[in-house]
């Protein structure tokens, strides 16, 4: 197994930690999650993993603010997270991409990623509408954004593509692009690589890599694919039963006896690709 990548690229200033402290999550009479603390460093790769059911979707809510926690908080730097509505989280630089493709499929690339630009836009509804000049400058700005974009996600070449055309690796990377445009500190990736097949899983983990190098920003993902997340995180957080079980590097949280019973249910090590296979995408009902 490969261990994670050393962060060695210069942190970004204005990107805080993230502070999940003492979160608890309850459903009625069903505690999804209890007491779960962790911190994501600034310009990290940080997976949350654990079982079907052990509650990382959960927690990927109350960061993005869809789930209210009834117990502790969630700080990005001075911002309580737990206090806020997700459009509010998304305007001091959270962005998330679905697990669950959430594109027009209709649309174009470029129409899909301008969607994530909306909240940088300045001019104004009446503005773009009467085409003035400061509207047209500024969708010109937003348009050559896009494209760059495109291009570091190696869609340059289809953004005048309807989304609903492209393969599904592509439009896995059409989801990602679109939480860049809106130029996020944070950037929230559920199961980034669900459902693609070996090639595009390396693909997308090169490009989450590059994402983390060329932006500074900090990643934090819920991921089954042990292998990926293994080599690609440098720390994971292992959630069981609502619970936080582990937190530490790789190397550290593979070995990990708690760890190890909750995937497997004996004392060897966990092997990826038989944990993976073990326990598929969290599926709500089943587990807290």
């Amino acid at each position: 197994m490969t261990a994670a990548r050393e962060v060695d690229e210069p942190t970004r200033s204005d990107i805080p930690p993230v502070e999940v402290d003492g979160v608890s999550v309850r459903f009625g009479a069903i505690t999804a999650l209890s007491d779960v603390s962790f911190t994501v460093a600034p310009g990290t790769i940080h997976a949350v993993i654990g079982p079907n059911g052990a509650g990382k979707s959960t927690m990927f809510n109350v960061l993005s603010g869809v789930y209210q926690a009834a117990e502790g908080q969630v700080r990005f730097g001075d911002a309580r997270l737990d206090r806020m509505r997700p459009y509010q989280i998304a305007g001091i630089g959270v962005a998330r991409a679905f697990q669950n493709i959430a594109l027009s499929g209709t649309q174009s690339v470029a129409e899909n990623l301008m969607l994530g630009r909306h909240h940088l836009t300045k001019a104004g509804f009446i503005a773009a509408g009467l085409r003035l000049p400061r509207a047209t400058r500024e969708g010109k700005r937003h348009g050559e954004r896009v494209a760059e974009i495109a291009e570091f996600l190696e869609l340059g070449d289809k953004l005048q593509t309807p989304v609903g055309v492209l393969s599904y690796g592509d439009q896995k990377r059409v989801e990602v692009a679109r939480a860049l445009c809106t130029e996020p500190r944070l950037l929230l990736l559920d199961e980034p690589v669900a459902g693609m097949n070996a090639e595009e899983t390396t693909r997308m983990a090169e490009a989450i890599r590059e994402i983390r190098s060329a932006l500074g920003i900090s990643i934090v993902l819920v991921e089954h694919d042990m292998g990926m997340v293994m080599s690609l995180a440098d720390r994971v957080t292992v959630l069981d039963f609502g619970r936080r079980i582990a937190d530490g590097t790789p190397a550290e949280v593979q070995s990990d006896p708690e760890v190890i019973r909750a995937y497997l249910g004996s004392g060897d090590e966990i092997n990826p690709s038989d944990a993976a296979a073990g326990h598929p995408s969290e599926t709500p009902g089943t587990r807290p």
